[in-house]
């Protein structure tokens, strides 16, 4: 699933916090909307019914915690949107109140944008996980395989990727935080095939611009690791 398309409801009483949490989200294409009170929140939430909650717990006109009561009783398809909780409560106890009422994830303030965005992306991949199977998707921080599909995603975004490229992606991540033999990649990719000795090399080199982060680490006179970025 593409996830950029997906509308969040951002429920913050602090308003340059809000807006900076509508500008991040929707320069990762997601399609935001918000509000300052339980009040509005709830209204938006009725109207446009929202892929996804960010939600203050600490609101001008009532608590966060029952809001969330209140989706997880609904009926069908809503009472499913992913809710991440915002607090300046930094109390174990709060946590796991936060939690229990429903919640997706907890996280206090202050925290960086960054963080939130790729939480609620784990959150999302793990929910697709749960409804579209797991033998079908791999998912390994803010990068998604749709293996059934032969369909690869960075933060949501879909990628370009040939036969061989995703196969090699696939085997990485299969084996993520294990060092993998540059036999043993050449054996499972190329099936024992002669192929080039730095044709292992370039496809590690083309995954790494496409990514554009250096999940893969080069471990020298050894092979290749996988590492997972949360």
């Amino acid at each position: 699933m593409e996830y950029s398309k997906m509308k969040v409801l951002i429920i913050e009483d602090d308003a340059g916090l809000n807006r900076g949490i509508s500008f991040a989200l929707n320069q990762e294409g997601y399609e935001t909307m918000s509000a300052r009170t339980l009040r509005e929140g709830c209204q938006l939430f009725g109207q446009k019914k929202p892929g996804a909650v960010i939600l203050d717990l600490n609101l001008p006109d009532g608590d966060g915690m029952e809001f969330c009561r209140k989706v997880r009783a609904l009926p069908g398809a809503e009472a499913g949107t992913v809710i991440v909780m915002l607090t300046a409560r930094d109390l174990e106890t709060d946590e796991i109140m936060g939690l229990t009422s429903g919640a997706d994830d907890y996280i206090t303030k202050p925290f960086s944008v960054s963080v939130l965005k790729l939480r609620l992306l784990n959150i999302l991949n793990r929910k697709e996980i749960i409804n579209g199977g797991s033998d079908q998707r791999l998912v390994s921080g803010e990068v998604a395989l749709d293996v059934k599909r032969f369909r690869a995603f960075l933060g949501g975004q879909e990628l370009e990727l040939g036969k061989t490229e995703f196969r090699l992606l696939q085997y990485l991540m299969e084996h993520k935080n294990q060092v993998l033999l540059k036999e043993q990649i050449l054996q499972r990719i190329w099936d024992g095939d002669y192929v080039e000795e730095n044709t292992l090399s370039v496809n590690i080199s083309r995954l790494r611009k496409k990514l554009g982060r250096d999940h893969i680490r080069t471990v020298p006179g050894i092979g290749y690791l996988w590492e997972e970025h949360v």
